[in-house]
């Protein structure tokens, strides 16, 4: 999938590019972005679908199923191989030379994040020496570690992104990232407020799963299947019991906890609802916690902008505008791409790093200090 945008227009700008890849593991996507102008431009884009041959390995290994240290150290690299190539493959669509990007903010493939706990860590595979080595552009990675040694969650990281370039001061706003895992960002109209956000649970992570399991498809277009049926209200409520959902902010979560083995040891308890109707009451599970997480801890919200993957689940978005009685809209309307918003912040994280200046927001992530991001790979 590429895109070229008009001839560039800007002058005293750089070039970037941000690479992104979710908790859903579809694809790469890697986004060429100006930065310098008065607001960040995506330039063009590329997704890479990931080989099967690695997919199956990432997801294995995201799983919790082992594998020997040489077979992890192995998949780094071609994680990282492949990367450099979707990289390579965007500059060559523009004929644009490697020497004119400035850096690339990569930020890897999420097999573990566990905030929590004695030991809290997170990994993104993707070996960013590869990368650097391959394209001959200076690579940053590794962005989420050093925000968790200072004690935060280390996630979510675009919230400071998002309140560069979509906070308004005539109206309360909530930035809605819906990916494998649904995130908010809280974006009050007073510029002294302070921007707070969260993950709030899943967002597709189990509607895909469960897509996959009984359609053989990767998800559940426009949510159809899901609006075939009603949710089941007692199988709703016994999900929403998870303590995860009651948890104060800062908090984040992942794939590793809503997982296969989550749904299944729920769904023992309940052996009698068809197929169509655990995919409703799942959609209505990731409608009902953002909603909830919204109107708990950002109640002042007049509208909330849309990103990432959920944004095309039709179902979704009409379960959460009548859920929250507010305008729920793309982040498109307001000039900014859906489907690129983590890559692009990715491209600005790197910016950021290069500059010295730091990526991450204390009261989103809990950490003790704002600090700089990410591991630098020069070309």
């Amino acid at each position: 999938r590429t895109r070229r945008s008009p001839p560039d227009t800007l002058i005293h700008v750089s070039l970037f590019v941000g690479v992104m890849s979710g908790t859903s593991m579809d694809a790469v996507d890697a986004g060429l972005v100006e930065l310098g102008g008065k607001l960040p431009r995506l330039v063009a884009t590329l997704s890479g679908a990931w080989p099967e041959r690695l997919l199956e390995r990432m997801k294995r290994l995201a799983g919790g199923e082992p594998l020997d240290a040489t077979a992890v150290a192995i998949l780094d690299t071609e994680v990282g191989r492949f990367i450099a190539q979707v990289v390579k493959d965007l500059l060559a669509t523009q004929r644009i030379d490697a020497r004119r990007v400035q850096a690339i903010g990569c930020h890897g493939q999420t097999v573990a994040h566990v905030p929590e706990g004695e030991v809290p860590t997170t990994w993104q595979l993707g070996d960013a020496n590869i990368i650097a080595e391959r394209t001959g552009i200076t690579t940053i990675n590794d962005f989420r570690r050093r925000d968790m040694a200072a004690g935060g969650q280390g996630a979510p990281l675009a919230p400071a992104f998002h309140a560069a370039v979509l906070r308004d001061r005539r109206e309360e706003r909530v930035v809605l990232n819906l990916g494998g895992i649904a995130n908010v960002t809280v974006l009050p109209t007073d510029d002294a407020a302070d921007v707070t956000g969260f993950d709030t649970g899943p967002a597709n992570c189990l509607l895909d799963l469960w897509a996959r399991r009984h359609l053989g498809q990767p998800f559940d277009r426009d949510g159809a299947w899901a609006e075939s049926e009603h949710p089941d209200t007692r199988f709703l409520a016994h999900l929403k019991s998870d303590p995860y959902f009651d948890l104060l902010p800062p908090k984040s979560t992942g794939t590793q906890y809503f997982s296969a083995a989550w749904l299944d040891a729920r769904l023992g308890t309940t052996n009698d609802l068809s197929p169509a109707k655990v995919q409703a009451t799942l959609l209505a599970l990731s409608s009902a916690t953002v909603a909830d997480a919204i109107s708990r801890h950002a109640p002042k919200t007049q509208r909330v902008l849309v990103c990432g993957g959920g944004v095309h689940n039709r179902a979704l978005m009409r379960q959460l505008t009548q859920t929250l009685g507010i305008p729920v809209e793309s982040t498109a309307r307001h000039g900014v791409d859906p489907d690129w918003v983590e890559a692009m912040a990715f491209a600005w994280l790197a910016e950021r790093t290069l500059s010295s200046r730091h990526g991450n927001l204390p009261t989103v992530t809990g950490s003790s200090g704002p600090r700089i991001l990410g591991a630098i790979h020069p070309a």
